[in-house]
């Protein structure tokens, strides 16, 4: 009789523990405690029945989408602007550079669904609504229009890696050569930077050599127009007399201008192209075959009342470049910029966000819309909000898109 009495004893206590240990909300440390579940891991946010996340879309998830207020150390940015990316050439790790009116901040966006702030590079003097960004050789190249005596900040992107907490970081120089400049164009080929809408140059090419990136080099002048943006190449399209040559397609406000800039002192006009109800040529780019240029007219839309417009040229023969046609979308957004990877052209159209074509056949004008994704779901109006800029190029397929208020939007396609 005792031992059984004995026996129930035991297992009393033993429930009474169990209970204890149960009721915890403990880290498992031996004193009966339970450790809570970790919270979800972040995960994309699939477009499913035309929506992700609160945003229109078609054929793109959302990875992850990175406030203006989360991209600060110090005063959050009265607006966004430009967008550029690298790619760690020692770790692979993909990062996202964004233009801010207040500087330039750096995001960690290898894991695109956790993306990591690692701070900003402040604006060398005052704020600016225009930033331009572009990579060579692991260093960004930074300049910035209505900003005063800015110049091109240069910045060894390698400080990025292993950066614990967000910090407030300085350029390794600045090339003061100009004050203002409006954007910025490196051909990765040539190690040549060149930038457009200085106040020198006749708001035309300011080309610098930037082998050395530290130590940045006047190189030339091309002053003919006022350009606004630009593209330059190594050409390898179809026309013999300039195999081989840097060519720059620039985007020169009432024209689209073909420049040879081989011979950097002395750079020789090919040709002047315009178009029907041309309103201001803004930006554009090569096919990667150099056969056909897309252009994106900022004023068109407006000026004319028109759809969203991408105006395409035949450039096989640089001298004599030929109108193809205007492709028109279904939306009437102002366009912005665009880009080009394989077959597919990436825009950033403001207000209805980035859109996505494809062609097969631009001769025959072959080229159609594929996807979208709406970063900017108040309104499609015509106006100048929302998307301003997008990267398509990492290896991973992420796509980075900048949006004057709703900050970095890290996206992929289905």
């Amino acid at each position: 009789m005792m031992n059984r009495v004995l026996s129930l004893a035991i297992s009393a206590v033993a429930i009474s523990l169990l209970i204890a240990g149960c009721s915890g909300s403990g880290n498992g440390n031996g004193n009966g405690n339970v450790p809570p579940m970790p919270p979800p891991a972040p995960a994309v946010t699939t477009c499913v029945n035309g929506a992700a996340g609160g945003f229109s879309c078609s054929g793109i998830d959302l990875n992850a989408n990175v406030a203006l207020a989360a991209m600060q150390v110090g005063t959050i940015a009265a607006a966004g602007n430009d967008i550029w990316g690298w790619v760690d050439t020692t770790t692979g790790s993909e990062y996202a550079l964004m233009g801010l009116s207040n500087g330039t901040a750096f995001v960690d966006v290898t894991d695109s669904v956790s993306p990591v702030f690692l701070g900003i590079l402040p604006t060398q003097t005052v704020e600016s609504s225009w930033r331009d960004i572009k990579v060579f050789a692991d260093h960004a190249f930074i300049v910035a229009d209505g900003a005063g005596l800015h110049g091109m900040q240069v910045f060894d992107l390698t400080q990025l890696r292993g950066v614990a907490a967000p910090q407030t970081f300085a350029a390794g120089v600045v090339y003061g050569d100009f004050a203002n400049a409006h954007n910025i164009s490196i051909n990765e080929d040539t190690g040549f930077a060149y930038v457009v809408g200085t106040n020198t140059c006749g708001e035309g090419l300011h080309m610098i050599d930037i082998n050395v990136p530290l130590n940045p080099m006047f190189a030339g002048c091309h002053a003919a127009f006022e350009v606004h943006d630009t593209q330059c190449v190594s050409y390898v399209g179809p026309d013999a007399d300039y195999a081989g040559n840097e060519i720059c397609a620039n985007s020169a406000k009432d024209r689209v201008e073909i420049v040879d800039v081989t011979n950097k002192a002395s750079p020789v006009t090919i040709s002047n192209e315009i178009y029907a109800q041309l309103g201001f040529v803004h930006q554009a780019w090569l096919t990667e075959d150099h056969q056909f240029l897309l252009v994106g007219d900022e004023f068109d839309e407006i000026n004319f009342v028109v759809p969203t417009r991408t105006h395409v040229f035949d450039v096989s023969d640089l001298d004599a470049p030929a109108y193809v046609y205007a492709y028109e979308a279904a939306t009437n957004s102002i366009d912005h910029n665009i880009y080009v990877l394989g077959n597919r052209v990436f825009q950033a159209n403001y207000t209805t966000g980035l859109r996505v074509l494809e062609f097969t056949d631009l001769a025959n004008s072959d080229l159609a819309e594929i996807a979208f994704f709406d970063t900017f779901p108040g309104s499609d109006a015509v106006e100048f909000d929302g998307a301003w800029s997008v990267y398509p190029f990492f290896p991973s397929g992420t796509i980075i898109v900048s949006d004057i208020s709703g900050g970095l939007f890290i996206l992929t396609l289905q």
